[in-house]
């Protein structure tokens, strides 16, 4: 079996749950399934000690993000107070539209251009691929506070708790990165493999997964 990449992004004030938990599922689904995918921390600017929005907790990214990889690419959310003065304090909305206008987007733009690569993100990082002007019309969810704004943005919001847009998979709340990271298993690598994992982690998935029919017809 071919081996695949899980580059999941890392970047200035991420939330580090939406980083650690698809982190941790798709390392230990790639353990089931003969080591079939490379699960590492990137970021734009290459290997790099990362700070993110929550209380300095660092993360270190180990390479550069590479949109050319096949595999899978993993947007986070931010984290941080979700109102507030932009000139005072970094607020949610703050994070993701520096991170949208930095130099991950031409890469996350190449990486939604590869038909060798699904773009799958958590909570605010479907919101950073809106801002960034990358995912109009296409479907996709983010934290219930942020639905309304991925709807005003052009994003047609789908409230479920993974949405499935084909080459495009994203999750809601926070901790919905485990249970994206158990769907891309199952959708890659077949149930048996996301159950395993399920049990290793003691953890069961919520909700119904949305897929488009386009979607459901590529695969």
């Amino acid at each position: 079996m071919t081996t695949q990449a899980a580059q999941i992004v890392l970047f200035d004030g991420f939330d580090p749950l939406d980083a650690i938990a698809p982190f941790e599922v798709l390392a230990a689904g790639s353990d089931e399934a003969g080591r079939a995918l490379h699960v590492e921390f990137v970021s734009a600017e290459g290997a790099r000690r990362v700070v993110s929005g929550t209380r300095g907790m660092a993360l270190e990214a180990t390479g550069a993000l590479a949109p050319d990889r096949p595999g899978y690419l993993v947007v986070p959310g931010a984290s941080g107070p979700v109102d507030g003065d932009p000139d005072e304090e970094e607020t949610i909305p703050v994070l993701l539209g520096r991170f949208a206008e930095s130099a991950a987007r031409p890469l996350l733009e190449r990486a939604l251009a590869n038909p060798d690569v699904t773009v799958a993100t958590v909570c605010g990082g479907s919101l950073a691929l809106a801002m960034a002007g990358l995912i109009e019309g296409r479907h996709a969810v983010t934290h219930p506070l942020g639905m309304e704004v991925l709807e005003a943005i052009g994003v047609r919001a789908v409230h479920a708790r993974v949405v499935d847009d084909g080459d495009l998979v994203s999750a809601g709340g926070v901790t919905s990165g485990l249970d994206l990271g158990l769907y891309l298993l199952e959708r890659e690598y077949g149930s048996h493999v996301a159950h395993a994992v399920e049990q290793l982690f003691v953890h069961e998935r919520r909700g119904t997964p949305w897929r488009s029919p386009s979607a459901a017809r590529t695969r």
